[in-house]
């Protein structure tokens, strides 16, 4: 690795005055807060919060329906990663199993609320297909639906990705030890997946723990922690010091997520290499697997099947006659196409920036010898396991007086934040592995540390920065929990707007807002896997 350079010690300690600003003080004021009140700083804002029947309710409420999905979107997302990897189902149907999981990745989670009631609802698409409601879809079973749909492409992710990192021999040597099925089963799978497993489960407890699109739509009177927040915080009578008490203690199941992760690191462990087999022919394997695995897509596509039918018809359910003036009607709203406009902007805006601090940040720790670079590590634990919610409100009560309130500036700068942890996870991974001496052969041929960094090191991860721009892009489209406290009028959101106009029962113009959303983020989606592909062609 190159010796320590003036640049890479101006990079390092931007980056670190960045997190400093914009993610330790927040948090410090954050805590803060919550012990002000008029006589000082006190336990009274915390007593007078844990005193208050309804927010205990809706903490086991949230922790209750959490619990259940992300145990039902790890059971699922083993079982399609499995189907993936251990069975002879045909190649393409593979593929298409890997597109249809992650579809619902593209929206914002308040447009899932408003599907399963246009698709489970009394005259809901769904129920006329099937004759009657299927369920109550208010309250807990419409969350348990949404948090489920929502969950599982990242908990699929994390499976899927750790299922590339086994090495089958140990299928093959465990048959020839005539173990039994599960016996096998747990000791060449189950087992080195342990952690992955675990990963799966507290991503998934945790984004169902702290969101507030789905709940914010179809949670009925089934209080969850998220809305009693929303509630305290841009309700009638603002309440800062008890907002920020609950965000503390929203921060309590992360926590617990956290020490599982590290009691489950112990699980883990490494492969010499990583060898593909052919598995064994098993057509009841292979068929119960691929039925299993359409049934859940199926299954989770049906619910956004009405979107793209309803804001095509004069008046769903009632009226079934074929019209556009639902979609005119939005593109001519300068108030709809401005919101979708600012929702561009922040995401570009988001993506650039973000690729340039998370891959800076990766950089100065996988390629330097700067003291202190572990920093980059701790803050991407936190930002991994910090509710959006609870950083846009202390966003909210560090910057309340300040000239950031209400610019695209500070929606922007906590999406970076919030959404740090994964592309500069997807870079450090990417640039450790890289020949360690270029810098230094770059050097010794005359050119300077960042014409190195331009001309060798950027375009052997090229790959990873596409990947990087599709996370970050994707995200900052569809976010809702992060930026609820932090929009104003002037720099209104798609995912906002929509949770205005539910109010006026404008569904239509959610559901059209909800497609530009949609083909947007597919658009962007698709770019990037043809640039990757493109990428790959040229390297064979």
């Amino acid at each position: 690795m190159p010796n320590i350079k003036l640049e890479m010690k101006v990079i390092y300690m931007a980056i670190i005055l960045l997190f400093s600003v914009f993610l330790v003080l927040p948090m410090l004021a954050l805590f803060y807060r919550s012990f002000q009140t008029t006589n000082g700083l006190e336990l009274t804002n915390y007593i007078n919060v844990l005193a208050n029947g309804e927010l205990l309710t809706a903490f086991m409420n949230s922790i209750k329906v959490s619990g259940l999905t992300a145990v039902i979107s790890t059971v699922l997302a083993f079982m399609i990663a499995y189907a993936l990897h251990c069975t002879n189902i045909e190649h393409r149907y593979k593929s298409i199993i890997k597109v249809g999981i992650l579809i619902p990745m593209l929206l914002p989670t308040i447009t899932y609320g408003f599907a399963i009631m246009y698709s489970f609802g009394n005259q809901g698409l769904i129920t006329q297909l099937m004759g009657e409601p299927l369920f109550n879809i208010y309250g807990f079973n419409g969350l348990l639906l949404g948090y489920t749909i929502y969950t599982l492409p990242a908990a699929f992710l994390i499976i899927n990705n750790s299922f590339m990192y086994i090495d089958k021999r140990f299928m093959v040597v465990s048959k020839l030890m005539l173990d039994g099925t599960w016996r096998s089963f747990f000791h060449t799978i189950l087992r080195p997946l342990t952690g992955a497993i675990g990963g799966a489960f507290v991503l998934s407890f945790i984004l169902s723990f702290t969101d507030y699109g789905i709940p914010a739509s179809i949670g009925g009177t089934y209080s969850v922690v998220s809305t009693q927040l929303y509630q305290v915080m841009l309700g009638s009578i603002p309440n800062f010091s008890h907002g920020a008490v609950i965000a503390i203690l929203m921060l309590l199941p992360a926590l617990f997520g956290v020490f599982l992760l590290q009691y489950l690191e112990q699980f883990n462990f490494h492969y010499d290499k990583f060898t593909e087999i052919e598995m064994v022919e098993n057509k009841g394997r292979d068929i119960s697997f691929a039925l299993l695995s359409s049934l859940v897509i199926i299954g989770m596509l049906s619910v956004f099947l009405v979107m793209f039918i309803a804001p095509f018809l004069t008046s769903f359910p009632y009226d079934s006659t074929f019209t556009w003036d639902h979609l005119i009607n939005v593109f001519q709203s300068n108030d709809l196409i401005g919101v979708y406009k600012n929702s561009l902007i922040v995401a570009l805006f988001t993506t650039f920036f973000g690729i340039l601090i998370a891959y800076s940040s990766a950089i100065i720790n996988a390629r330097t010898k700067i003291k202190g670079k572990g920093a980059f590590d701790i803050v991407s634990m936190i930002t991994n396991t910090l509710p959006g919610m609870v950083l846009g409100l202390s966003y909210l009560l560090l910057f309340n007086n300040s000239s950031l309130k209400g610019t695209f500036i500070i929606i922007i700068v906590c999406n970076i934040v919030h959404y740090y942890t994964t592309p500069y996870l997807m870079a450090k991974n990417s640039l450790s592995k890289m020949n360690p001496t270029w810098e230094t052969t770059g050097g010794l041929l005359g050119d300077s540390w960042f014409k190195t960094i331009y001309r060798v090191i950027l375009p052997n991860s090229w790959g990873t920065v596409i990947e990087m721009f599709s996370y970050y892009f994707i995200n900052a489209m569809v976010t809702i929990s992060g930026i609820i406290f932090l929009v104003s009028a002037q720099t209104s959101l798609v995912s906002s707007k929509i949770k205005e106009l539910q109010h006026f029962a404008k569904f239509n113009d959610i559901f059209v807002l909800s497609l530009l959303i949609f083909f947007t983020n597919l658009i962007i989606k698709l770019l990037c896997d043809y640039l990757q592909k493109r990428r790959s062609l040229k390297n064979i």
